[in-house]
C-alpha cells in the first residue's frame, strides 16, 4: 500500500477470525520518510514515533447490508420509518411500554396489547373528532 507516495514497510492484520468483529490490515509507515513528505499536514504529527493506516476488512453480511441500503427498496423504506418511532416512542414514552408492569409473557403479552389498544383509542377519539 502507498500513502503519499511512500510504500508501507510492513503490514500486520488486526482482530480475530471468524468472531462478531471485522478484521483490519494496518499498515505500517517509515517516520523518517513522513517527516520530509510534501503531503505531511494532515498526515503526520510532529513527534510522532508511528504512523500506521488501517484498513477494515468487511464481512460478508456486511457487505451484503451495505449493498442492500443502496437500494431503492431500501431509500424508500428508510424514508417512512419515521412515522413508525414515532409511534414506538409515543408507546415507550408516553404509556409505559419500556418497562413490563408484570411478569412472565402472558403477563408482558397482554400489557403490550393493552397499551397499543390504548394508543389506538387515542389515535381514533383524535380522528373523530376532528370529523
Amino acid at each position: 500500500m502507498k500513502l503519499a507516495g511512500h510504500m508501507a514497510i510492513r503490514k500486520a492484520r488486526q482482530g480475530k477470525k471468524g468472531i462478531d468483529k471485522n478484521q483490519a490490515d494496518t499498515y505500517y509507515f517509515n517516520v523518517e520518510q513522513c517527516k520530509h513528505c510534501p503531503f505531511k499536514e494532515g498526515c503526520y504529527k510532529e513527534g510522532s514515533k508511528s504512523k500506521t493506516y488501517s484498513v477494515t476488512i468487511k464481512s460478508e453480511e456486511h457487505s451484503e447490508q451495505i449493498a442492500f441500503q443502496e437500494t431503492e427498496y431500501f431509500k424508500e423504506k428508510s424514508k417512512e420509518r419515521y412515522k413508525i418511532e414515532a409511534k414506538n416512542s409515543e408507546l415507550k414514552h408516553g404509556h409505559g411500554y419500556d418497562v413490563a408492569t408484570s411478569s412472565g409473557l402472558i403477563g408482558m403479552e397482554l400489557q403490550g396489547a393493552m397499551k397499543i389498544f390504548a394508543v389506538n383509542l387515542k389515535f381514533f377519539a383524535m380522528v373523530w373528532s376532528r370529523a
